[in-house]
């Protein structure tokens, strides 16, 4: 027993003779790493996206961001010089303003990639669709065919009325030259 521990302590030592970490063993997984950045679930952020996309295409939010620059504007205008927090250029507003861009645009650019792989997946499976539906017209197409050649090789009512039709026909002109040949044989 001792020699087997000498023999694994040796191996787990370089020729150097400095310890080499443990070997980890590969039929089980790591252990999460601590990660710098926090995590988030992509699909709710996805989700909060388009939520903000689509109100920002409204005309509510024109109506509200009209509004809010118009109060900004008249507010640092006409009230009292202690109580404007922007004056006249309104660098404050113009930061506000670029600062909202920025982030409406990258959440506009991730709703529309969402909705570009929602219709990219709609259209695959309306490809799909379309390739069965092909698919059984052709078959049924050919079973209607099929059909109507056979249709062709069987007697229908029209067809056997008629025969029988000729049949009584002929047997009432046999049974006439019957009768007439009868008739002068009697003479």
């Amino acid at each position: 027993m001792a020699d087997r521990e000498e023999r694994s302590k040796a191996a787990s030592t370089g020729a150097s003779g400095l310890m080499r970490p443990p070997r980890t063993r590969i039929d089980q997984p790591k252990s999460p790493r601590r990660r710098l950045l926090p995590e988030y679930d992509p699909e709710a952020f996805g989700r909060f996206s388009e939520r903000i996309a689509r109100f920002l295409g409204t005309g509510r939010f024109i109506v509200w961001m009209t509004l809010i620059i118009i109060v900004w504007v008249l507010w640092n205008i006409f009230a009292p010089k202690d109580l404007r927090w922007d004056e006249y250029p309104f660098i404050f507003l113009t930061l506000m303003l670029s600062l909202q861009a920025s982030y409406a645009a990258p959440l506009i650019l991730l709703a529309q990639n969402r909705q570009d792989d929602r219709d990219r997946v709609t259209h695959e499976q309306d490809r799909k669709q379309n390739e069965r539906s092909i698919a059984d017209t052709e078959y049924l197409s050919r079973e209607i065919a099929a059909l109507r050649m056979g249709l062709g090789e069987v007697a229908t009512r029209d067809w056997i009325r008629s025969e029988l039709q000729d049949m009584v026909r002929d047997m009432e002109d046999r049974q006439i030259l019957l009768a007439s040949e009868s008739d002068e044989a009697d003479r």
